[in-house]
């Protein structure tokens, strides 16, 4: 005779019942991933207050959601078949890698501003406008077909999902365009900028940061690929019932994507202006050797 699982309350793992995850969250995995990305945000609010540098709270903000995905599967460890905790570490997953992006195309505006506005086929400020507003269109996307595919999944008996399963693919395919456009220019940037400001790339805070944007953008084109990949499978296939998968290939991309801009500060990005981010944090060092 088939269990009935209410999902609305926490129900403990029923032996041979499987979860809506297909297999029970890890709780150290989610344990592990709330306190590096915790500390990666609570590093990003530091060095945002200290410097002055304000808009790096978005890294802040993605690093938060971060922590409130991993603590939902941690909470699902003890209650694998609840929706709360499933649709909490849903959106909050999906949501935090637009705010890495973010921060990627500020930082990018920056360094144009550095190197000099021919550098640039668009302007600093365009970059942020345009492929902000990309990402928060894919994010609607992947958000719609999300929903749709977690409430369909989750019915009892399950119903299909593949209608909101494919508007979620088309969401993040969408982002991954976005950012391979993204890319393009980034890379039209930095060989004019070697053409006309090599002596600007020469200063050791500009290369880590450019190295440190390149590394954060390769780890988010792979989740976005393995995503991509796991839910073409389907919610029942190998990839999204395998959790290795999850932690490797989204949770330790992630972590690395937000974690490397702790190592090389956003605000190193701009060097010219007086205003500058480089300049307040110059202030700031030369006070405290005051």
């Amino acid at each position: 005779m088939a269990i009935t699982v209410n999902r609305k309350i926490c129900v403990a793992p029923i032996p041979g019942r499987t979860g809506t995850y297909g297999y029970v969250p890890s709780l150290a995995a989610g344990i592990v991933f709330c306190v590096l990305f915790g500390l990666s945000m609570l590093l990003h609010t530091f060095t945002s207050i200290r410097y002055r540098t304000w808009w790096q709270l978005v890294f802040m903000v993605g690093a938060l959601c971060e922590v409130l995905g991993w603590a939902g599967r941690a909470w699902s460890h003890s209650c694998p078949y609840q929706t709360t905790p499933y649709l909490l570490q849903i959106c909050t997953l999906i949501i935090a890698p637009t705010f890495f992006t973010a921060g990627v195309y500020v930082i990018l505006g920056r360094l144009i501003r550095s190197f000099g506005r021919g550098v640039s086929p668009i302007s600093a400020a365009a970059y942020l406008y345009i492929f902000c507003t990309a990402d928060v269109v894919s994010l609607v996307i992947q958000a719609v077909g999300g929903g749709m595919a977690a409430v369909a999944f989750q019915q009892n008996p399950p119903k299909s999902t593949a209608n909101g399963t494919h508007i979620m693919v088309a969401g993040i395919l969408f982002q991954l365009a976005s950012i391979i456009v993204f890319v393009s220019l980034f890379i039209v940037v930095i060989f004019r900028a070697l053409k006309s400001k090599g002596e600007v790339l020469t200063q050791r805070r500009i290369q880590w940061i450019i190295a440190a944007m390149v590394l954060s953008v390769v780890l988010i084109v792979i989740r976005s690929i393995y995503r991509t990949i796991e839910l073409l499978q389907g919610w029942s296939g190998y990839l999204i019932t395998t959790e290795r998968y999850f932690i490797a290939l989204d949770g330790a991309m992630m972590f690395g994507a937000v974690g490397v801009f702790n190592i090389a500060r956003p605000g190193w990005a701009n060097t010219t202006n007086k205003d500058s981010d480089f300049e307040g944090e110059n202030q700031v060092e030369m006070a405290d050797r005051s």
